[in-house]
Order: structure tokens, then sequence, then C-alpha cells
């Protein structure tokens, strides 16, 4: 009876395992690039960024030449006192919620239509923030908004 060899060198072991871990690297980045897990035809688009000014009782995010020109567009505004998700709803009218996802604090980036829709577990919410789809359960923080000359407040 002949004994097989089953020692692996370290060489051959980290040779195996960096293979491993650039196959699950490029897994991930093209299947983030086919959409959520609820809409693997693609049809998910990722929302365009806008940086936001902390003032101390808000965060101010200019429109002019966003998304947010017109009614119906949505941006991620990124500020130093957090992300939050910003529609247009109307001529004056804007609704702002956080963009940190309910279910596994996932940052949201997409958008499908009238839906936000979280890159991770593709939950999906309105521009309320309310819960469209699962698997979250709970709705996204609401703040309040103001809109003077061309500049969008989210009041914190």
């Amino acid at each position: 009876m002949s004994e097989t060899n089953t020692n692996v060198s370290r060489r051959r072991f980290c040779a195996g395992a960096c293979q491993v871990a650039s196959g699950a690297t490029l897994a991930t980045l093209f299947s983030g690039r086919g959409g959520s897990p609820t809409s693997p035809s693609g049809t998910d688009s990722m929302l365009g960024v806008l940086p936001g000014r902390f003032t101390g009782p808000g965060v101010q995010v200019a429109v002019a030449g966003s998304a947010l020109a017109d009614p119906g567009g949505a941006v991620l505004v990124e500020s130093t006192a957090g992300v939050f998700l910003l529609a247009r709803t109307s001529a004056t009218g804007f609704s702002a919620v956080d963009a940190i996802c309910s279910h596994e604090s996932c940052t949201i980036t997409g958008t499908d239509g009238a839906a936000y829709v979280c890159p991770c577990h593709g939950s999906r919410y309105n521009r309320s923030g309310q819960v469209m789809a699962g698997p979250a359960k709970a709705s996204l923080r609401q703040f309040a908004t103001s809109f003077t000359d061309g500049v969008v407040t989210i009041a914190l």
C-alpha cells in the first residue's frame, strides 16, 4: 500500500489562496455591474454624487447642473455630516432620506425609476424612504428640506 503525500508547500498554498482571492474579487466586481439581486437584468443605474456642505444646522447642496435640476432627478449627497439620498419632487420640493440601508448598513447608490436600490441585498425604497421590497424591514430616516436661491438645505 503506497502513501499519498498530502503536504502542500507554502509557495503552492499561497499561490492557490491568491488565485481564489482574485477570482472572488473579480466575481464581486462583475456581479456589481449587473444590477442588484432583485434586478438581474441590470436595469438599476448608479446615482450621481454631489458634495454637501455641512453648515451646522444642515447640509447645503447646489442644484444647478445636476440631476436635481429637473423634477424626478435624484442624487447621493456626501458630506461630513453623513450621506443622504436627495430627490427633486416638484419645482420647489425635495425629499431627503438617509442613504444607509436599514438592512445591513450598506450605502444605497442605485436607482431604478422612482426607487432607490441597495447594491448589497437589493432592498428597494421609494423617494420618501419607505421599504418597497426587502430584505429591509425599516424605512430610511427622513429629513426636512428647504430650497432657496438654487441651494437645497437638508435640516439635521
